[in-house]
């Protein structure tokens, strides 16, 4: 087969969270990750959510009657100087677990305020 397109990147990441719980992610993402929230386009407003950007991408928190978090399935974040990061968490009382199972790796798990699995990676 003969390719003729090419990957750029990733625009943004779905993350679901229960009705209205935009506020508790604006909390978390903005206040405490310090991730800035996107206005979402005026057509989309009506569905709830938020966006928040991260880096080059997007996170899109999607509100979804009946929801279950994705224990599993999960964002990877990028992180400069993820110490700081670390101890900023810590000091807020947020769980997380440390994983030194990839190698040139500093990375930890923890959960966003719905139980969504979140992994925040740093390369050695």
């Amino acid at each position: 087969m003969t390719q003729t397109f090419e990957w750029v990147g990733l625009d943004h990441i779905q993350l679901a969270a229960p009705p209205g719980a935009e506020e508790e992610a604006r909390r978390f993402f903005t206040g405490l990750l310090g991730m800035p929230e996107v206005p979402k386009p005026e057509k989309l407003r009506a569905r709830g959510g938020a966006w928040f950007r991260c880096g080059a991408q997007l996170i899109h928190l999607g509100i979804e009657q009946g929801f279950i978090p994705a224990k599993k399935a999960h964002p990877a974040f990028v992180v400069q100087n993820i110490e700081a990061l670390i101890a900023h968490l810590e000091k807020a009382g947020v769980p997380l677990r440390l994983d030194d199972e990839i190698p040139g790796l500093i990375r930890f798990f923890t959960e966003d305020p719905f139980g969504n699995r979140l992994e925040f990676m740093e390369a050695k």
